[in-house]
């Protein structure tokens, strides 16, 4: 935790004005202070603007589709690879990097909030607290992202710190901070939340920006995590209710689910369907752009020219989302929306090799510049944009635009259905059937007349396959559920004669649901290792 103390500090003065057509395309400027910035709307964007982005860099890495699909087995083939391999066999360490990446991220995220959070409450006081509406927006804004933050940091790691504002922490001793108890750390995330949804306009000034309605759908994810379903419906009605009256148009499921993860016009621009996304820009490469291609895309498709970069396929589809009995049915349309198998084309898709479009190709038995062999003979589609061209960069080195959506309306459909459901067998509420039936008829299939927590949870899997999340919602069932969960999951890949190495994990405690805290902050803050305390006296 010290160690991130002096980037939170600097946060106070690294922020920049937002230009009017992109939040996160700004100029810099030269050492503000709270005495002569922050003295309008402009200047309060630009500085919450990077807490869309750049702070969650090394999370979106490699740890986001780790925590997320790799854990939740919707990915996989990646024996071998040393990055992914504690997530893979459920044999995760507090030393591994991806553990503290995922720390560092949220802590950093949460922090920076922090500081603005401050900040802003701090320039309200220089003003007389006159004509500060554009501060409490900026606090509002801030609050929401500290909120998801901390709803990460308390699902993923359980019981951790919370920091109310790191600049306390600068004090002698005053970094060593204690672990809090998970519902205290969900309690603050949902306080901060609250405030958002009070603080925040029902429409964004800019594409991109949460509103008070991404903020109370937040609350109903992290009232579903909490087995609340009184509160989760109540919150999740809220926002279909908006979607139906003042907000139809402006909130719904998007038409085109395809394009929405591979358009980066389609998913940033007046997309309806997004709630809260992470934000980035291809031109500012390893320091703002997405580079998931880099990681998921098959090689002959990004690495010819005219992108000229590398698609590793370090992550693939797993066989237990492509078989039709535990993943994507026969009639499901997300299955050729969110994954490349053989056969597969995009006209749109043109490099030096693929003059006509490209084709997904596993004929050649190994890969290279014309051909793809994975372990499952697949590709993520999600997050793919193809080949760089005029109306979507790609940079050598494989950045994109393309968002990451952490919360989309069709998760607030499904929250209201499973809260409605709640502990029962089975339900036949009309409201229910509606919004489940809005997510699966998209995809093609035949709506349902009753629903069980299996159908439930299968339509979330397929769709939120390869969006960092499915984990989770194996994760809240309780470990006896997502014991039976893991061990039922093909995680194994095909060898070059197309035999199956077969490979089923195992949770054998329930602390394997949390993530350990990183060992170089239990060595920095050894409260750490101590039992965790009450935040809430």
């Amino acid at each position: 935790m010290k160690r991130n103390i002096i980037f939170l500090i600097g946060a106070l003065v690294c922020f920049s004005v937002a230009c009017k057509k992109d939040f996160l395309n700004h100029p810099s400027t030269t050492g503000p202070t709270t005495d002569n910035y922050y003295n309008n709307a402009e200047q309060v964007n630009g500085a919450t603007g990077i807490l869309y982005n750049n702070v969650w860099g090394d999370w979106f890495d490699k740890a986001f589709t780790s925590v997320g699909d790799l854990l939740g087995g919707t990915v996989t083939g990646t024996q071998g690879n040393d990055q992914y391999n504690s997530f893979y066999n459920f044999n995760i360490q507090s030393t591994d990097g991806l553990v503290s990446s995922t720390w560092n991220s949220c802590y950093k995220a949460a922090g920076q909030a922090s500081v603005l959070i401050q900040t802003f409450k701090d320039k309200k006081a220089l003003l007389g607290g006159t004509n500060t509406d554009f501060l409490d927006k900026g606090i509002a804004e801030a609050r929401f992202i500290r909120g998801f933050a901390y709803f990460y940091i308390g699902r993923t790691f359980g019981d951790a710190p919370i920091v109310d504002n790191p600049l306390d922490l600068t004090k002698p001793g005053a970094y060593l901070v204690p672990k809090y108890h998970q519902k205290d750390v969900l309690r603050f995330a949902l306080e901060d939340l609250q405030a958002a949804a009070d603080g925040l306009p029902e429409v964004a000034a800019q594409d991109g920006r949460v509103t008070k309605y991404a903020a109370i759908g937040m609350m109903a994810k992290v009232y579903l995590y909490l087995k609340d379903y009184t509160n989760a419906a109540a919150k999740a009605k809220l926002v279909i209710d908006y979607s139906k009256g003042a907000g139809n148009g402006v909130l719904g499921l998007n038409d085109d689910y395809n394009a929405m993860f591979t358009s980066s016009a389609a998913a940033n621009v007046k997309n309806k369907e997004n709630l809260f996304s992470l934000r980035w820009l291809s031109s500012m490469g390893w320091n703002g752009g997405n580079r998931f291609s880099i990681y998921a895309a098959p090689q002959p498709l990004v690495h010819p020219k005219p992108t000229g970069g590398n698609g590793y396929s370090a992550v693939v589809p797993s066989f237990d989302m492509l078989n039709p009995a535990t993943g994507y049915e026969t009639a499901d349309k997300r299955r050729g929306w969110s994954v490349m198998q053989q056969g597969f084309h995009k006209d749109a898709w043109v490099n030096d090799n693929f003059p006509t479009g490209f084709t997904y190709d596993t004929t050649g038995r190994a890969t290279d510049d014309h051909f793809i062999f994975t372990g499952t003979r697949s590709n993520i589609q999600k997050y793919i944009v193809g080949p760089n061209r005029a109306d979507e960069p790609v940079t050598p080195d494989g950045h994109t635009s393309m968002p990451t959506f952490i919360l989309r309306y069709a998760d607030v459909l499904l929250i209201y259905a499973e809260a409605v459901l709640g502990d029962a067998g089975s339900t036949a509420d009309a409201g229910a059937l509606e919004a489940f039936n809005k997510v699966h008829n998209r995809a093609g299939l035949t709506s349902l007349t009753t629903l069980t927590k299996n159908d439930i949870l299968h339509e979330r899997k397929v769709e939120f396959a390869f969006e960092g999340d499915y984990w989770f919602d194996i994760q809240r069932q309780g470990f006896a559920k997502a014991q039976q969960i893991i061990a039922s999951q093909e995680r194994g890949t095909l060898d070059g004669n197309g035999r199956l190495t077969s490979f089923k994990a195992t949770l054998n405690s329930a602390a394997q649901l949390f993530l350990p805290i990183p060992q170089a902050e239990t060595a920095q803050d050894p409260k750490l290792l101590e039992p965790a305390v009450d935040y809430y006296k």
